[in-house]
C-alpha cells in the first residue's frame, strides 16, 4: 500500500506550462498485507493547436530508469477530469509514462448531460478538430524524456473509446489502442490504414451500444484481419468502470452503473494486452 504525499512547483518550458507534483500513490486492488511504495511524478500541462488551448495531466514512476510506453488516456464525455487522471496515475503506477489528454479544450466539463452530448458532438463530426487535438497531446507525450515515442498506446472511455478508436482506424501511429464501454458506430470505420492492435471492453446491458453497431464493427475489423479482441460484459451497463456512476445514472435519470467485477476485469484484461503489445 502507498500513502499519498504531494508537492507542487512551477516550471515553464517551450509552450507547455507545467505543474510538477510528487506523488507516493496507493495501488489499487493490492494485495492485503503487501505494501508497495511508488513515487508518481506528476504534472500538469498547457498544450494547443492553432486554435484552441487544452489541459493535460502527465504522470510516470520516478524511480523506474530509462524509457518506456507512453500511453494517451482519452476522457468520457463529460469531459477531462480527476476520474481520467486517476486511470493515468493507475497506468503509470503499473510502469508507463500515461497522458490524460483533453479533447474539448480549456479543460472543460460538462455538468449535465446537454453539454455532454454538445461537446462530444462537436469533436466526433469534425475529424479535423479531433485529430489535430489527438496529435497535440501525442507529440507532447512522445517528446516526454520518459517516453520511448516508438511506443505509444491510446485508452478511452465513453465518448474517449469512439475518440482512441477512429484515430487508430484514421492510421494513427499508435501500437495499440484499448476502449471501455465505448461506441463501435465510428466516423472512420475499421479500414486498411488501422496499424493498431485493438481491445474493445463493453457491456452486454448497455442500451447506448446496440447488437447491430458491434456486429458491423466485427465484421468489419474480421474483413481487414485486424488484431482485435472484444469482451462483452453480459450484465454490465454504460460507464461499469466508473464508481461515480451510479449517481450520475440517479441524478440524470440515465442507464449509468458501476461494475466492480466487470471494471476490475477489464482492467486486468488492459494489463495483459499492453503487456503482450510491447514486451
Amino acid at each position: 500500500m502507498k500513502n499519498v504525499v504531494l508537492k507542487s512547483c512551477a516550471t515553464v518550458f517551450l509552450l507547455v506550462f507545467a505543474i510538477v507534483g510528487c506523488k507516493q500513490e496507493k495501488k489499487e486492488n493490492q494485495p492485503a498485507g503487501q505494501t508497495e511504495e511508488v513515487n508518481l511524478e506528476a504534472r500538469t500541462l498547457r498544450y494547443s493547436t492553432d486554435s484552441t488551448e487544452m489541459t493535460g495531466y502527465l504522470v510516470y514512476n520516478s524511480d523506474i530508469e530509462g524509457k518506456r510506453p507512453g500511453i494517451l488516456v482519452v476522457h468520457e464525455w463529460w469531459g477531462h477530469n480527476e476520474y481520467t487522471r486517476k486511470r493515468a496515475d493507475m497506468l503509470a503506477e503499473e510502469g508507463y509514462t500515461a497522458m490524460a489528454i483533453d479533447m474539448y479544450g480549456d479543460g472543460k466539463q460538462a455538468k449535465h448531460p446537454d453539454d455532454a452530448a454538445k461537446f462530444s458532438g462537436m469533436v466526433m463530426q469534425n475529424r479535423e478538430l479531433a485529430e489535430a487535438r489527438f496529435d497535440a497531446a501525442m507529440e507532447i507525450l512522445k517528446k516526454d524524456p520518459s517516453v520511448d515515442p516508438d511506443k505509444i498506446a491510446a485508452i478511452g472511455y465513453c465518448f474517449g473509446g469512439s475518440v482512441v478508436l477512429t484515430m487508430a482506424n484514421a492510421g494513427k501511429d499508435l501500437a495499440a489502442v484499448a476502449a471501455f464501454h465505448s461506441g463501435v458506430e465510428l466516423p472512420v470505420m475499421p479500414n486498411e490504414d488501422l496499424k493498431a492492435r485493438v481491445l474493445v471492453a463493453n457491456g452486454g446491458a448497455d442500451p447506448f451500444i446496440s447488437k447491430e453497431s458491434v456486429t458491423r464493427f466485427r465484421k468489419a475489423m474480421d474483413s481487414i484481419g485486424a488484431d482485435y479482441t472484444y469482451i462483452n460484459y453480459e450484465d454490465a451497463k454504460h460507464a461499469f468502470t466508473s464508481k461515480g456512476a451510479d449517481s450520475l445514472g440517479r441524478k440524470f435519470d440515465l442507464p449509468l452503473a458501476y461494475d466492480k467485477k466487470a471494471d476490475q476485469e477489464s482492467w486486468k484484461a488492459l494489463l495483459e494486452f499492453l503487456n503482450k503489445t510491447f514486451n
